[in-house]
């Protein structure tokens, strides 16, 4: 029995062990795995090298994903705009014609947005494309088109302006669901009236009446949009496109080439701001 028992203690023991030797093992693959999340863009104008971030996780395996696929080899980037960002992913422009509109493509499906808030759209930033709030209210990534930023430096003022557009937008939206609510029904057939005989004096009048209501009710479930010190440090003297902050999942950003970004972003374009000129690119990750 004692025999029996002694057995039974080497057997445990070495049970654990193992589970925690498997354990180690599966935490150091882990590990391993995601210190490798650097990729390389070779471009007809040069090569430019990105860092993908760990905390949007669904982003950055996707992008690996498709690289591995060579989903992204011999797409162009499609749409440039100087001081602003250049865009590529678009599986329609492999064999698109010279002057064809493109942007709409991708794999057939799009992505949870991952917002993390010190990820900013500062020079240099990836960040994943998408379809505009109308028809994409939950803000949800494309599944393959992305975007680095080239950016601009903003000036203080600039900023507080983008902060008032960016809370003025976010108010009217609540108020349009707001008047939608069951309770709100009176109000709604008021504004409506109202516009239909173009009471112009009477609406601006009913306006400043809910303004304070409407400013009340939307700060008790939303913080309004606002620039930390820090941010604001990096817009006016790195520069980039801080409107876009909140708005698009930004998983990346550039190490080595971002003169490669400001040379593709002064390229000659079409109205479309298509690139006269097509810059094919493959991407591969850098072990």
């Amino acid at each position: 029995m004692k025999l029996i028992k002694i057995i039974f203690i080497l057997i445990f023991t070495l049970s654990l062990l193992s589970f925690s030797t498997c354990d180690t093992d599966r935490k150091n693959n882990k590990k391993d795995n995601s210190s490798n999340n650097i990729v390389l863009i070779k471009t007809t104008y040069g090569e430019i090298k990105i860092k993908l971030y760990e905390k949007t996780l669904l982003h950055s395996e996707n992008f690996f994903k498709l690289i591995n696929e060579k989903f992204y080899d011999s797409t162009l980037f499609h749409r440039v705009i100087p001081d602003f960002m250049i865009q590529s992913g678009d599986p329609d422009s492999k064999n698109a014609q010279s002057g064809q509109n493109l942007g709409n493509g991708g794999p057939g499906y799009t992505i949870e947005a991952e917002f993390v808030p010190e990820y900013l759209h500062k020079r240099g930033a990836v960040a994943a494309a998408r379809m505009p709030d109308n028809v994409n209210p939950e803000k949800r990534s494309s599944g393959s088109q992305f975007y680095i930023v080239q950016g601009k430096v903003f000036t203080e003022q600039e900023l507080d302006k983008i902060e008032l557009n960016v809370n003025t937008t976010e108010k009217r939206k609540f108020f349009m669901s707001f008047i939608e609510q069951t309770e709100n029904l009176e109000l709604k057939n008021e504004i409506d009236s109202l516009q239909k005989i173009k009471d112009m004096a009477a609406l601006q009048k009913l306006s400043l009446k809910l303004e304070h209501i409407i400013d009340s009710a939307y700060t008790i479930n939303n913080e309004l949009f606002k620039f930390t010190e820090e941010k604001r440090n990096i817009y006016t003297n790195i520069g980039g496109a801080p409107h876009l902050d909140g708005g698009y999942t930004v998983f990346g950003e550039v190490i080595e080439g971002m003169d490669i970004v400001d040379s593709i972003a002064k390229c000659e374009r079409n109205k479309m701001d298509r690139p006269i000129e097509d810059i094919r690119i493959t991407i591969s990750t850098v072990k």
